[in-house]
């Protein structure tokens, strides 16, 4: 018997059975492909629309990079008055410690070079000073002050 058509024998009507082709596409297949082939389409078109940008965005970009370079170049320049200040500012501070030592150098160098014993004994002496009584001490408060101006005389009482 040939395995195209074969008959057999009985009431009811059998399907063929037809050999499957390997090259012939189904319809499923065929629509399935068609659907794949519009979905790679459109994400195609979606990528384009993507990539494409419009006049008012890349003006709101420009605006933004020129406004960021603005900025940086503002602290930049910030940054670098604020060392320099800083450099001046260690710079004056080294001098003033360098005026006080000196200062103070000088100061010792005066107290120990003046003998005040000397300068008591001709001033008792070859002057004729003396201490002052207490009668002759006048006291006076300051407030808040290291020091007072005298615009007059001090009375004699």
């Amino acid at each position: 018997m040939s395995s195209k058509n074969y008959y057999v024998n009985g009431n009811t009507v059998r399907e063929l059975d037809t050999p499957v082709r390997h090259n012939q596409r189904t319809r499923k297949e065929i629509e399935e492909a068609r659907r794949r082939k519009n979905r790679r389409n459109a994400a195609r078109r979606n990528r384009q629309r993507a990539m494409e940008m419009s006049r008012g965005y890349v003006v709101f970009l420009t605006v933004c990079v020129v406004v960021s370079a603005l900025i940086a170049v503002l602290f930049v320049q910030m940054q670098s008055q604020m060392t320099t200040r800083m450099k001046n500012v260690a710079n004056l501070e080294s001098q003033l410690a360098d005026l006080r030592a000196d200062n103070d150098a000088r100061y010792k160098n005066l107290t120990t070079s003046t003998d005040l014993e000397h300068i008591k004994k001709v001033a008792m002496k070859k002057l004729g000073m003396k201490y002052p009584t207490e009668k002759q001490v006048v006291y006076y408060t300051v407030e808040n002050s290291n020091f007072m101006d005298q615009y007059e005389d001090i009375p004699s009482k």
